[in-house]
């Protein structure tokens, strides 16, 4: 018996002593891909003034891009206590996974909105880069990467005019945990998913087409994966986004069925959308074309 809990040790030791040495090579890779910097070149993007392309702008902030959701109703971004109570996209305050914060995107105390320059907010928004040249955390911009110029101009111009929001938040960083899941799930550390150098593609041309629906639904893969057939929600309730192609929700639905389901939350089958989770309370701002091109794109995609 003493034989056998010798060897016990032994193995149980050895295999303690594998685990952790795991977990330091796989922390240090991860933090090497976290403290990664990116040297690429900024393309300009015009930023126009008149009133026309700042409204534009942000319809494209609170309807298209959904920002408000991870960045909080006025942009100003959550607090600890907001997000206290129920989930907030985007937010962690936990150090073994991290503190990531969504930004104040005003010009208030603890805000970028005062600081930020044309060319930042392109570097943010459209490569997931930091103005140290680091990758943000959780800033879905993999997603957001082909945003036209010109839409991109008209956000960063109204975003410009957001009123100022008093709110000092924590410096971001990824802990222990986080490092270790950066390797794994790439959209924690969105630029090292982007082709920085990739040609812009053409402007789409706006109506009710497969095309511009495609363009339009960039945001919904955020939370329903790439191929839109099914993901995670990207926040700390582990809650799944579903299968959104034929083979799933809405491919069973009617198109006017579906709009009704983003206009109100509602479901044919009288299930009301939870808007913490999926915020058709954002995306029924869109308009009738929108939402039918949109309409259009799923019912072109193959069972996922």
């Amino acid at each position: 018996m003493k034989q056998f809990l010798k060897w016990f040790g032994l193995i149980a030791g050895g295999l303690i002593g594998v685990a952790i040495v795991l977990l330091v090579v796989l922390f240090l890779i991860g933090s090497r891909k976290v403290n990664r910097t990116y040297d690429i070149e900024i393309a300009s993007v015009a930023v126009p003034t008149d009133a026309e392309s700042i409204a534009q702008g942000k319809h494209y902030v609170e309807a298209l891009g959904a920002c408000q959701v991870c960045h909080g109703q006025d942009l100003g971004g959550p607090t600890i206590d907001e997000c206290r109570d129920g989930p907030c996209l985007g937010f962690s305050n936990d150090s073994v996974f991290g503190k990531v914060f969504p930004k104040n995107l005003t010009s208030g105390s603890g805000g970028i909105g005062g600081v930020f320059t044309d060319e930042d907010y392109v570097r943010a928004i459209r490569h997931g880069i930091s103005g140290d040249n680091k990758s943000l955390v959780m800033m879905p911009s993999d997603n957001y990467n082909n945003i036209s110029d010109e839409d991109l101009g008209n956000m960063i111009a109204y975003l410009k005019t957001l009123p100022p929001v008093d709110n000092e938040q924590e410096e971001v960083g990824l802990g222990l945990v986080g490092r270790i899941l950066t390797i794994f799930a790439g959209g924690l550390i969105p630029a090292s998913q982007i082709d920085h150098d990739a040609a812009r593609p053409p402007s789409p041309e706006a109506g009710v087409t497969v095309e511009y629906g495609e363009y339009l639904s960039g945001v919904c893969s955020v939370c329903h994966g790439d191929s839109l057939s099914g993901g995670e929600v990207p926040s700390g309730d582990r809650v799944s986004a579903p299968n959104i192609t034929q083979e799933g929700n809405p491919g069973s639905w009617t198109e006017s069925q579906f709009l009704v389901a983003l206009r109100s939350g509602m479901t044919p089958d009288g299930t009301l959308l939870d808007p913490r989770f999926m915020p058709w309370n954002r995306f029924n701002a869109m308009t009738d074309d929108e939402l039918g091109a949109i309409w259009l794109y799923l019912q072109t995609l193959p069972a996922g």
